[in-house]
């Protein structure tokens, strides 16, 4: 659908403080379009957008659409939102945010993220590497990049990094010029309703990527490397640690603060070859797939290795992502997203490859109950590496509360299947009057999950140092 948005157009965002949804409106506000929108809480996302001058409401009031024209909502957006009701009896145009950036990168060469997980720091290091070949791209990313404080940036270029939400299926809406895949995992089954239908539409989108462009495709993981012989293309290429790569990962060394590799280049016709030590300020092999990603890009977009090596070299990382955020002591504080099994054991092997002598207790704020019911025995095996986990009540994200499968009996399922004691805390205060009594050593305490755990920790922080 084609949107044409003139000048007095007022477009309202209901939910405008979540991350994709904020990229989005301070990218069109910088291009100039009038960008309002609404919350339930005000957060870091909100401040920004008011700093930019967006009148900001807290709270879903139907007065707030006085003056709009036009509406953007999330995919967290329920039918019975007050304003989307109100929006709809005014019979004002709403649309998927991922109908409206759709639209609005149409006349760019756009780069596109997709994946289950580690989407966000591919993003960020893709937009990385074109900031320091100065191609000046539009980027609109899922977190926070570190050196540009902030999750959007209006380009002047053709060219935009994005990263795209599968959850509604609006990623298939995006026009791609080249396109990477990380991985597939069982993730927003209540939209797809099966596994089956969530495959087949990443398989959609690898077949989106037009001829003069190409799609990077990870097949370290087994659901993608087993789905690329149904996709009705040979337009992609590989990457991981795979053998049969053609951008394999060798030779990784591990720091505390970043890795080292290596990349052996292996196309059809061509002479095989190496980049040599490449060193990015990321730590787990998740993250240096997700590098590998960036340079094969880089590499078909023509910049120099040169180039590529010095961006990640100076990569400052994304908020939330194993985030140091303050210490006690020898005990340091870790705020990550994590909020799938699968995120979640990457964060703790890429800690335990590094702090090998280290306790390491993981603080988990589950998100979501349809998340958690429906993987709750991969949730419960993911802590194996850990040495105990404190469990935060599960945070709703505006779900009905499913009483049948609780906090409770989910730290039991975990301390049964992880075989590591599981604390069950119910709030902030608790939380942190567990932090004075129990910790005494030099513990790495992971905080992960995608709800109200960062403010906690941060808030607890300011009351521990």
């Amino acid at each position: 659908m084609k949107i044409n948005i003139a000048s007095n157009e007022v477009v309202h965002f209901i939910g405008i403080g979540g991350i994709g949804m904020s990229g989005l409106a301070q990218i069109m506000n910088n291009m100039g379009f009038n960008i309002q929108g609404s919350d339930l809480n005000r957060n870091k996302n909100t401040d920004r957008l008011i700093k930019s001058g967006m009148k900001v409401y807290f709270g879903h009031h139907q007065k707030n659409l006085n003056k709009a024209t036009m509406i953007v909502i999330s995919s967290a957006i329920k039918k019975d939102n007050g304003e989307l009701i109100a929006a709809r009896h005014k019979k004002l145009p709403v649309f998927k945010r991922g109908e409206m950036l759709a639209n609005i990168v149409a006349l760019k060469k756009n780069i596109v993220i997709a994946g289950s997980h580690g989407k966000t720091t591919t993003t960020s290091l893709v937009a990385n590497i074109l900031e320091e070949a100065r191609l000046d791209p539009t980027i609109i990313n899922g977190g926070v990049i570190n050196s540009l404080k902030n999750n959007a940036q209006l380009g002047k270029s053709e060219w935009a990094v994005i990263e795209s939400d599968e959850s509604d299926g609006s990623f298939l809406k995006l026009p791609i010029t080249y396109s990477i895949v990380t991985n597939v995992d069982k993730e927003h089954l209540d939209f797809y309703g099966s596994f089956e239908k969530l495959k087949k539409s990443f398989c959609t989108f690898i077949e989106k990527t037009p001829s003069f462009g190409k799609s990077l495709i990870c097949i370290d993981n087994d659901n993608l490397k087993s789905l690329l012989p149904k996709c009705k293309t040979l337009n992609f290429l590989t990457y991981g640690f795979d053998k049969r790569s053609n951008y394999q990962i060798t030779n990784v060394r591990r720091n505390k603060n970043y890795s080292i590799f290596d990349l052996k280049l292996k196309f059809p016709s061509k002479k095989t070859a190496n980049i040599k030590n490449i060193v990015v300020n990321l730590i787990g092999d998740h993250n240096i797939t997700n590098a590998t990603a960036s340079i094969a890009i880089a590499l078909n977009l023509g910049i120099k290795t040169s180039k590529i090596k010095k961006a990640l070299k100076k990569f400052l990382g994304i908020q939330r992502r194993f985030t140091k955020v303050f210490s006690v002591g020898k005990r340091e504080f870790y705020d990550d997203y994590a909020h799938h099994p699968t995120e979640i054991k990457a964060v703790i092997n890429s800690a335990r490859q590094v702090y090998e002598d280290r306790k390491i207790i993981c603080v988990f704020q589950p998100h979501r109950y349809s998340r958690v019911k429906s993987l709750k025995n991969e949730f419960a095996s993911s802590f194996k590496s850990s040495d105990a986990v404190v469990l935060c009540p599960i945070y709703s994200a505006g779900e009905k509360a499913t009483y049948n499968f609780n906090q409770d009996n989910f730290s039991k399922l975990i301390s049964r299947k992880s075989k590591i004691q599981v604390i069950n805390i119910k709030n902030q205060k608790e939380l942190k009057n567990y932090f004075k009594k129990n910790l005494f050593e030099d513990e790495m305490i992971i905080c992960m999950g995608a709800g109200s755990i960062s403010n906690w920790i941060r808030e607890i922080g300011d009351e521990l140092k």
